[in-house]
C-alpha cells in the first residue's frame, strides 16, 4: 500500500455500489466512421445489441469487493461498471485480483453509452497485457511493453504468471507496441512484483486534456507510459481523442465478452475479476 495518501477520496464504500452504473458491451465503429468494431456474433452464438443488453455484466459487493461477472457463466456476454461522476486529469489507486483467464481492465474518459475511451489493460490471460494501454472504438490501439502466459498445475489451476512464448501467442505482439511506450517495464520487473492469486496494487496517472499522458504502476513498479498524442496506429489520430473524449469522462471497470476470435481463453466460464481500496485525487 502507497503511503502517502493525502487528497484521495474513496470512490467505493465497501458496502454498495453507490456511484457506480451497470452498462452493457455495446460496439460502435473501430473509430468515427470506420468499420464495426465487433464481428457478427461470439463464440457461442449470435451478437445483438438487444442480447448484449440483457445478458451485461453481473456486479456486485462482498466482503468489501466488487466482484464482475459474466452474466450468465459462460454466455459471452460482457459489461462495464460505470462511475457516475467524470474526471479529467486525476491519479486512481486501487487492488485488484482477477481470476485467470479473465480479459478486464480499468476505463478512462470514457464516453457513457459507448465503448469509446482509453483503456488500462488487465488482461490476465494468454497473450495479454497488464498496465498496457489499449484505444476502444479509437481505432484499437495497443501499446503494451509485453505479454504473459501462465503456468497452470495438473489439474489447470493457475500457479504463477510467465512471460510467453512467441511461438505459442494467440494474440501476436509486436516491436511497435512496445514502441509507442516512452518508457516500459520489462516482463521480468513486472514477474518480480506481481503476486499470482493475490491482490496487487495498480495506480494509474491520466494527465493532460483534451490528450493525456498515461502511466501505470503495479506494486511501486512503472510498468508503462503513454503520450496519447504521439500515438502513430493506423487509423488513429490525436484530434480523434480531442472530438470523442474531450478532456474528461467516467472511469469503467471491464467484464470481457467472448469474440469468435479467442472464445474462452478470453474469460473462462465462472471467471469473476474482483476490485477493492478504489481511491482517487484530482489534479
Amino acid at each position: 500500500m502507497i503511503e502517502d495518501e493525502e487528497g484521495f477520496v474513496p470512490l467505493f464504500d465497501g458496502t454498495t455500489l453507490t456511484g457506480w452504473h451497470s452498462e452493457p458491451r455495446i460496439f460502435g465503429p473501430v473509430w468515427p466512421g470506420g468499420p464495426s468494431s465487433h464481428p457478427d456474433g461470439n463464440s457461442y452464438g449470435d451478437w445483438t445489441p438487444d442480447l448484449a443488453t440483457r445478458h451485461q455484466a453481473v456486479w456486485r459487493v462482498e466482503d468489501g469487493v466488487i466482484i464482475g461477472e459474466q452474466d450468465a457463466p459462460g454466455s459471452g456476454f460482457g459489461g462495464y461498471l460505470v462511475s457516475d461522476a467524470v474526471y479529467g486529469d486525476f491519479e486512481l489507486r486501487l487492488e485488484m485480483n482477477p481470476d485467470w483467464p479473465a480479459d478486464t481492465g480499468v476505463m478512462l474518459r470514457r464516453r457513457a453509452h459507448s465503448l469509446k475511451g482509453l483503456q488500462v489493460l488487465v488482461d490476465h490471460r494468454k497473450s495479454g497485457s497488464i498496465g498496457g494501454f489499449y484505444g476502444n472504438d479509437l481505432a484499437g490501439f495497443h501499446a503494451v511493453p509485453f505479454v504473459i502466459d501462465a503456468e497452470l498445475d495438473a489439474g489447470g489451476a493457475l500457479v504463477r504468471l510467465i512471460e510467453e512464448d512467441p511461438a505459442t501467442s494467440i494474440e501476436p505482439f509486436t516491436p511497435h507496441k512496445r514502441s509507442l511506450l516512452s518508457r516500459a517495464a520489462t516482463a521480468e520487473d513486472f514477474l518480480a512484483v506481481w503476486r499470482s492469486g493475490e491482490w496487487n496494487e495498480l495506480r494509474v496517472r491520466c494527465v493532460g486534456g483534451p490528450v493525456p499522458v498515461l502511466t501505470t504502476w503495479i506494486n511501486g513498479v512503472l510498468v508503462a507510459e503513454l503520450d496519447v498524442s504521439r500515438v502513430e496506429w493506423p487509423g488513429f489520430s490525436a484530434d480523434m481523442v480531442r472530438d470523442e473524449l474531450g478532456d474528461s469522462g467516467h472511469l469503467a471497470f471491464e467484464v470481457h465478452d467472448n469474440d469468435r476470435g479467442m472464445g474462452y481463453p478470453r474469460w473462462g466460464v465462472g471467471a469473476a475479476c474482483r476490485w477493492r481500496n478504489i481511491r482517487i485525487k484530482e489534479l
